[in-house]
């Protein structure tokens, strides 16, 4: 796997995590933040944990399959994505078109929250 596959997988886990962590049993909860959010390998958490490399591995990929079975039955990240890419395109339009300053300054004062939510 490239560079930056690992690190497009390595995002992408990261985000399901944000998503669906309470979903997780506790010990995938534990390895997935050693393994992509604190960036340890599978011999430190073999280590931590006393299991082998090999469990840890196996543990992690399962968390890993759960993470995009959630996303696959909820869409909550895919979601999110899409959210995000219609605010961009909505203020992009706000932008471009001859509205009042004060319905430009309301509509996206709207969509700020939004994005906060």
């Amino acid at each position: 796997m490239s560079q930056e596959n690992k690190l497009e997988k390595t995002n992408r886990i990261n985000l399901l995590f944000d998503f669906y962590e309470t979903l997780l049993t506790e010990k995938q909860q534990t390895f997935l933040k050693y393994y992509f959010l604190d960036d340890f390998s599978l011999g430190e958490i073999a280590n931590e944990s006393g299991i082998s490399r090999q469990a840890v591995y196996e543990h992690i990929k399962r968390a890993e399959e759960v993470l995009e079975a959630y996303e696959e039955k909820l869409g909550l990240l895919s979601k999110d994505e899409e959210r995000s890419r219609m605010i961009t395109e909505i203020k992009h339009l706000i932008e471009q078109n001859d509205l009042s300053s004060v319905h430009k300054e309301t509509i996206l004062d709207l969509l700020h929250q939004v994005e906060r939510l």
